[in-house]
């Protein structure tokens, strides 16, 4: 009788013990993501998903992508993908027209644009009649060349024709048929291979710009606060992975740029990875001020917008009060 009674004993212990993962444990949150391009600034973005940096802060991700800027804030503004990665002009464009987008952390936030050409095309007054390719307005490449066509004796719509392309990837395919005559790319490294002409870096110009940033809106954090929470956690997690573990972030470049030039890719993680993403990606206003003192020369609302209105940086201050990000980088 005793061992009977010993044997069930331990039976029901071992049933709790296989039951107490199952009641104790969280399940992931579901969480849908927009990336913009396929260049290495959206890599923030890719590395921690395809590392599982997502999951172990307990989401459960979803990666999308719409090609564009403009087209992405309109994505997240409609809530149908709560968070995302685009310019942030993009971010002051939708809330001029009523939005609530804000930044709530950092990928880029500098110019890493160059405006490349056929061979014939030697000079910037050689681009008069001709057709450049942006990914689409109100996007970083559309800021990009607004910003150096500020400094060039020839305007759009006078003197080129300004096209939308749709993504990078698609503006240099254009540029490669012909489609275009000129393009504003990131892939510069690839132009230059195939034997198109630098017109003009937009990278050496020194601009603060928040060429990709991390964006959602105040409706969905007032909704789901500690979503928020868990996903800045997870992205600052994952910036650090992607700059300590070459191999691995390298790999997930390639797949996602679907380059296999192991060589090149190298280099892009260089420029992108440890060059121009930040360690601690916390938002910043001095990138935002750069647009709203570019808009503010010809749209009269934007004068008195302070960046401060569209940046969110509880979360960063968060995970730097609880002492995370030290713990991350010690």
């Amino acid at each position: 009788m005793r061992t009977v009674k010993l044997c069930i004993s331990v039976v029901f212990l071992m049933v709790l013990a296989a039951g107490a993962p199952q009641l104790h444990a969280q399940p992931l949150e579901k969480l849908r993501l927009v990336y913009s391009a396929i260049a290495g600034s959206q890599a923030s973005f890719w590395i921690p998903y395809e590392a599982g940096i997502f999951r172990k802060h307990g989401l459960d991700v979803e990666l999308l992508y719409v090609s564009g800027g403009g087209r992405a804030a309109q994505v997240v503004q409609s809530g149908e993908v709560p968070i995302g990665t685009f310019t942030g002009g993009a971010v002051v464009n939708a809330n001029l027209a009523g939005g609530d987008l804000v930044i709530i952390a950092s990928s880029l936030n500098v110019f890493t644009f160059v405006v490349m050409a056929k061979p014939e095309i030697r000079r910037v007054e050689d681009l008069k009649g001709k057709k450049i390719g942006i990914s689409r307005f109100g996007s970083a490449t559309d800021f990009g060349l607004r910003f150096v066509e500020a400094q060039w004796p020839i305007k759009r719509q006078r003197d080129f024709a300004v096209m939308q392309m749709g993504g990078v990837t698609d503006i240099l395919a254009a540029l490669k048929t012909g489609a275009v005559d000129a393009g504003v790319i990131n892939a510069e490294l690839l132009a230059r291979r195939d034997g198109f002409r630098e017109v003009a870096d937009i990278s050496k110009m020194g601009l603060s710009f928040p060429t990709s940033s991390i964006v959602t809106t105040r409706s969905y954090i007032k909704r789901n606060e500690n979503t928020v929470r868990k996903f800045v956690r997870a992205y600052a997690d994952g910036v650090h992975y992607g700059k300590t573990q070459r191999t691995l972030s390298v790999q997930v470049m390639s797949k996602y740029m679907r380059n296999n030039d192991l060589a090149l890719v190298n280099d892009l993680y260089d420029l992108y990875i440890i060059q121009h993403i930040p360690r601690i990606p916390r938002p910043a206003p001095e990138p935002v001020k750069t647009i709203l003192d570019q808009m503010a020369e010809t749209d009269p609302r934007v004068a008195n917008l302070k960046p401060e209105q569209f940046i969110d940086g509880r979360f960063f201050a968060e995970l730097e009060k609880d002492g995370f990000i030290q713990k991350l980088w010690k």
